[in-house]
């Protein structure tokens, strides 16, 4: 039902009207204004609508309507609108200042978020959930001190579509001090520098890590030099809210920490037939066989990516053909994603090592069939970590490429 607004009426000194009720005639249509409640014997107590003047007494003085603010709040998106877009809020004001800005969640969750330096605007800290139902309550304050305020509701849309992301870390793992944390999503991402803004790193020491983009759907992060030895790691994923490309977001609000662990950094020498670790300072040397001269082993730094006690090695899976099919290759530690271990070796016949280059490209160390813990390969594997640097030298073939395995230490600081 419509309301129809009467015309003020001007009441007269002396004019009378019943206690119970203001008669109002407009175009025909009688209007009752009741009082507010019983007079209780009390005659002209009873409240009297405002622009009214007693019955009985003299001419009264009409009530005085409260100004209006010159404040004008604008908020972004509208009043009871759906499927908004999760960075589309904002909150401005005209002819004023805010003073406050409060948005919450269904649950009364707050949204962190701060008024600009002028005062006439506001924005959240970061993008909201999808999803999900927001109120949002602004102030502001004119040139007089008059107040205004706006009350209004939105929801976020839910998206159609999401992407999973996936890295290589574990929850409470340690890892080396050459660890590249590989964030991987299973579609390719447009929005890159949101996505890259919604992984962060907290280090107990300061450490800065920061990320690379490797094509369209693969994000590396690290610090500009190896990890120092017990650095304490958190990463903190906020992607939920973030539009990674047209209609698709991401899936994943979570923290997932991990620590970094003593040193360790390993030389092998593709000349010397050596393979040199120096773990906290200290030093030792152990023969290998590395890659021969039709298959010289990658050269520059690689990353211990995983560590299998026993895998089965066959040329077919990297291109070789029939060259060779190990079953069970002991203390195999993969370096590139392209194939390259330092693993056990068993089979080969005679001692080349510390003498020759032997392998199809992998670093070789001595070991027994089926693996030894105190064989030279298996001493290697039980003191090592995922992540872990094996640099190799003296080869005639060209540096790994940065996005092979964990090859982005070949990529300089200053292009990362």
């Amino acid at each position: 039902m419509s309301t129809v607004q009467a015309p003020r009426t001007a009441i007269r000194p002396g004019d009378r009207f019943n206690r119970g009720a203001v008669a109002l005639t407009m175009g025909g249509i009688l209007l009752l204004t009741a009082a507010c409640g019983d007079d209780g014997g009390k005659g002209d107590e009873a409240p009297r609508a405002a622009g009214t003047a007693a019955a009985d007494g003299p001419a009264a003085t009409a009530t005085a309507l409260p100004k209006t603010s010159a404040a004008v709040l604008d908020v972004a998106p509208k009043d009871g609108a759906r499927g908004v877009a999760p960075d589309a809020l904002q909150v401005s004001v005209s002819h004023g200042r805010l003073t406050n800005v409060d948005v919450t969640d269904k649950n009364g969750k707050p949204v962190p978020g701060s008024i600009s330096a002028d005062g006439t605007g506001w924005k959240p800290a970061a993008a909201l959930a999808p999803g999900t139902a927001y109120t949002v309550n602004a102030q502001a304050l004119d040139a007089d001190g008059l107040a205004a305020a706006s009350t209004s509701t939105f929801t976020t849309r839910t998206p159609d579509k999401q992407v999973s992301t996936n890295d290589n870390i574990a929850d409470g793992q340690t890892y080396g001090v050459g660890m590249i944390v590989k964030v991987e999503f299973s579609k390719k991402i447009t929005n890159k520098d949101a996505v890259a803004k919604g992984i962060t790193f907290e280090t107990d020491n300061g450490t800065e890590v920061k990320g690379h983009w490797f094509g369209d759907d693969r994000l590396d992060f690290r610090p500009a030099d190896y990890w120092k030895p017990g650095t304490k790691v958190t990463i903190h994923y906020r992607l939920k809210s973030v539009e990674v490309s047209p209609g698709v977001y991401g899936d994943v609000d979570k923290d997932e920490p991990f620590t970094v662990g003593r040193s360790q950094v390993s030389t092998a020498d593709s000349a010397a037939h050596t393979l040199t670790t120096v773990r906290d300072g200290r030093s030792t040397t152990v023969p290998a066989t590395l890659g021969d001269d039709k298959h010289p082993s990658w050269g520059g730094t690689m990353v211990i990516m995983s560590k299998e006690k026993v895998t089965h090695m066959n040329s077919r899976t990297v291109g070789l053909g029939d060259e060779y099919d190990i079953p069970a290759a002991p203390h195999a530690m993969r370096l590139t994603s392209s194939g390259t271990y330092l693993h056990g070796n068993y089979w080969y016949k005679g001692d080349p090592f510390g003498k020759a280059n032997t392998s199809h490209g992998c670093v070789s160390l001595k070991d027994v069939e089926g693996g030894s813990d105190t064989s030279v390969a298996g001493a290697f594997f039980n003191n090592s970590l995922i992540g872990d640097v094996v640099t190799v030298v003296n080869t005639k073939e060209k540096t790994v490429a940065p996005d092979n395995g964990l090859g982005g230490w070949n990529l300089p600081w200053a292009n990362w």
